[in-house]
């Protein structure tokens, strides 16, 4: 098996070479219905199916803050909010686009790898954990909220429905 050491830590290489999203992909198939965005998917070939891709490095004009017009039966994010300067902004902009019933799908690095966490990844702005974005979803009325442990993936997933 092909692996990395970072400090002192073994992780498996899988981690560093992007695509998250293939490891919650199953999941969100069932969360994920109608017509949605995909935020923050890098390639369009890794968008999850169905929905429009967005990622600043499109250069389209559309990010996680401007989406191409507000309305959406479900938003997922794979690995992308952790990346972003105001996440409490970004999740609330989210929820103000998505359709009543509409679905928030997170897919997040866990606090629980060390390399991810803000202070030794400088690409990552946040860390977080599945109760944190509970609580934001239930703040903002969110019903239906599952969330899962850390996955083999190091990551987690949460979501809600508006």
């Amino acid at each position: 098996m092909d692996y990395i050491k970072y400090k002192g830590m073994t992780y498996p290489k899988y981690l560093s070479e992007g695509n998250a999203m293939q490891f919650i992909l199953p999941f969100a198939k069932k969360f994920c219905v109608g017509w949605g965005y995909d935020i923050g998917c890098m390639k369009k070939e890794w968008a999850i199916p169905g929905a429009i891709p967005i990622d600043k490095s499109f250069k389209n004009g559309w990010d996680a803050t401007h989406l191409p017009k507000k309305g959406a039966n479900y938003i997922f994010s794979s690995h992308c909010l952790e990346h972003l300067d105001n996440w409490v902004e970004v999740l609330d902009y989210w929820t103000e686009t998505l359709w009543f019933n509409g679905t928030l799908f997170l897919y997040l690095p866990c606090y629980d790898h060390v390399y991810w966490r803000p202070w030794n990844d400088r690409r990552h702005k946040n860390i977080f954990t599945p109760q944190i974005i509970r609580d934001y979803m239930e703040s903002r009325n969110y019903i239906n909220i599952f969330s899962s442990d850390r996955d083999l993936n190091d990551s987690f997933a949460v979501v809600g429905e508006k």
